[in-house]
């Protein structure tokens, strides 16, 4: 087992969370995470700012060496965000969902120097604006509640979440660009829940999270307890080709407190994707679920799980205690290379695991999280 490496507080002991007070090194609530091989960067969701460091820390209680969001490393409360939670970097731009100020906002180039302001809003007008749906009814070129963006079949996505659907650009937009493509709604001026109806394949409750894999586009379509999968990217508003975490399309089920199995999700608020495989935050199970490869049909049951014993438990920290293997609440995830972080939100931290590149053939029997050595930062 890899020492652990900790960004965060360890738990002072048993079930109690770490410390959350603002600083270099301390999280509340972390809701996204991004990183390639030049930066590692945290959406501290809870202190409503971006840190960033240079690389993947390699010592415990590592000091992130940016912060985004906020005149210091010990200031919080909404300022420049409010409840940022998507992070991305793509083609050298930083991109943050600025989820309750409703718009991603885009710096062209990474930051190198704290407090950077960000060059243009996607979803305002301009970068002082703030209003949801640019305080009018919704549109190709409003947000309202964005959590998740991503990158998936070579397109830019936003999981605008309180319109309750997707919208895709060619490219990351410019200024007062309209989405392309609006997925979930009848209509770009359209956001009721489910379209107004049952769930469908065509359809979203909450739309959280984003990725994708080749051609493929994934959504975790976090309220009706679902991944929906697109097998080639959706030139318009169309049906989703399969489901993971429900049995069909129609189907919302949610067994709360209860052993949940390899193939149902609840509350599923993060995905990733890593050589075909997928990767799942299942968030209200407390717990990381991965398929050996995308599942391209209906209810397939995962190969793995991290963060519990076996795919019959579900609770905060395996209901003993804060561990450096254990999962509260984990949100946004993302892989690069062989390693796989988590934003550990309940626990007010991010985990780190080294992925291997085949999972030994015990595991998938046992069904536990042996086979992934975890790194807790």
């Amino acid at each position: 087992m890899t020492t652990p490496i900790w960004l965060g507080a360890r738990s002072p002991g048993g079930l109690a969370l770490p410390a959350a007070n603002p600083s270099t090194s301390q999280l509340y609530a972390p809701r996204g995470v991004f990183f390639n091989d030049e930066w590692f960067v945290v959406a501290d969701s809870g202190n409503h700012r971006i840190l960033l460091w240079r690389g993947l820390p390699e010592a415990d209680g590592a000091h992130a060496e940016l912060v985004l969001g906020q005149p210091d490393f010990t200031t919080e409360g909404p300022k420049l965000l409010h409840l940022p939670t998507g992070v991305l970097i793509y083609h050298g731009r930083l991109l943050v969902a600025d989820s309750w100020h409703h718009r991603v906002l885009v710096w062209n180039r990474v930051p190198e120097r704290s407090c950077t302001a960000p060059d243009y809003a996607i979803g305002q007008s301009d970068l002082n604006s703030v209003e949801p749906n640019r305080g009018g009814l919704p549109s190709a070129l409003s947000l309202y509640w964005p959590y998740g963006i991503g990158i998936a079949a070579g397109w830019f996505w936003i999981a605008d979440t309180g319109n309750r659907r997707v919208l895709g650009w060619p490219s990351i937009p410019d200024r007062g660009e309209m989405a392309h493509v609006v997925l979930g709604q009848p209509s770009e001026s359209a956001n009721e829940e489910n379209r107004g109806g049952a769930p469908s394949a065509r359809s979203f409750r909450w739309p959280h999270a984003i990725a994708g894999h080749e051609q493929t586009l994934l959504v975790a379509d976090a309220g009706n307890h679902r991944v929906l999968g697109w097998s080639s990217r959706p030139r318009e508003d169309c049906s989703a080709n399969f489901v993971a975490g429900q049995s069909d399309f129609g189907s919302t089920f949610e067994l709360p407190h209860t052993p949940q199995g390899p193939a149902r999700l609840r509350f599923p608020y993060g995905l990733s994707t890593n050589d075909g495989r997928l990767i799942v935050a299942d968030t209200a199970n407390n717990r990381v679920l991965v398929w050996d490869t995308i599942p391209c049909a209906n209810f397939s049951p995962a190969a793995h799980v991290l963060g519990q014993d076996g795919f019959i438990s579900g609770g905060e920290n395996r209901w003993k205690a804060v561990t450096h293997d254990s999962l509260c609440w984990p949100y946004g995830l993302c892989c690069h290379d062989t390693r796989l972080a988590v934003a550990d939100s309940g626990n007010n931290r991010v985990t780190v695991w080294k992925l291997p590149a085949v999972f030994e053939p015990e595991a998938r029997v046992s069904t536990s999280s042996e086979g992934a050595t975890p790194i807790c930062v």
